[in-house]
């Protein structure tokens, strides 16, 4: 075998421990996954944010697969509020943001496998390029053209009897760059908006940009959720049951294929 056969073997398990991770150790399956979406639809051409797009294809694959291996689907109120007892393979699916093809493309899936489902909504959603709050050079307009969910659309979400709504602030605000008072506002204000349009408890709430601090911690809290996710990846522990205003998840990416997917959902993590 010639050095360089030997050198693309090598290189190619290399890279395939580098994407998969297939090394790191596998969570026990009593620690329930939650995973994190944005939007159910195709690519766009040169696009900066495909791996926020899940192909309808793709997320098919990954629900019907989650379905056959026995998982039990919840949404995040409750999960939370059955901590402990839940079954072992339990996973809640959330989407962040609030765009309109989690109606048109997720609901149907999620519907034909009976999939719970939490959806964290932006009030003030509406041709908002929101990436620029976060670092100014990404205001390329892509994700405020992206269609989102109306009113009416979300109550027709709720009317499914599948999918909890959770605030995702008024604005998608970053918590780093606003004062207290405004913090407490778009989490206030976004619950009780929510809460009149939807007739729901609005009871879980998700972190724009997954940017906290113990301060927005403490104001999720004085604003009244019961649950809050980050955007850090991984599983929590079962016991000691983890603090429910800091709850990690598995970022599932729309540039993955299903062993990607298989490794995330086994292990908690994504390859380095």
């Amino acid at each position: 075998m010639s050095v360089w056969v030997v050198f693309f073997i090598v290189a190619g398990l290399g890279w395939f421990s580098h994407r998969y991770a297939w090394w790191r150790p596998h969570l026990n399956w009593n620690r329930p996954r939650i995973l994190m979406y944005h939007m159910v639809r195709e690519h766009v051409a040169g696009a900066k944010f495909n791996k926020l797009r899940v192909t309808p294809v793709q997320f098919e694959q990954q629900v019907r697969w989650l379905s056959e291996q026995g998982f039990h689907f919840v949404t995040m109120h409750q999960l939370c509020a059955n901590w402990g007892k839940h079954p072992d393979k339990t996973v809640a699916i959330t989407f962040d943001d609030g765009y309109e093809d989690n109606l048109i493309h997720a609901l149907p899936v999620l519907k034909k496998y009976n999939a719970s489902a939490t959806i964290y909504v932006v009030v003030d959603r509406h041709e908002r390029d929101w990436s620029s709050y976060k670092k100014a050079h990404h205001n390329t307009g892509e994700l405020a053209q992206e269609t989102k969910l109306s009113d009416l659309q979300i109550k027709e979400l709720v009317d499914s009897g599948l999918i909890e709504i959770g605030s995702h602030t008024l604005t998608h605000a970053n918590l780093a760059a606003i004062d207290d008072q405004q913090r407490l506002k778009e989490m206030t204000e976004s619950r009780y908006i929510l809460q009149q349009q939807t007739g729901q408890a609005i009871n879980s709430f998700a972190y724009p940009f997954g940017i906290y601090s113990e301060a927005d911690v403490e104001a999720a809290d004085q604003a009244g959720y019961l649950t809050a996710v980050t955007t850090l990846e991984g599983v929590d522990e079962l016991l000691p049951k983890p603090d429910f205003l800091q709850l990690k998840r598995i970022k599932i990416s729309g540039k993955d294929n299903m062993l990607a997917f298989k490794c995330r959902m086994r292990t908690g993590q994504r390859g380095i």
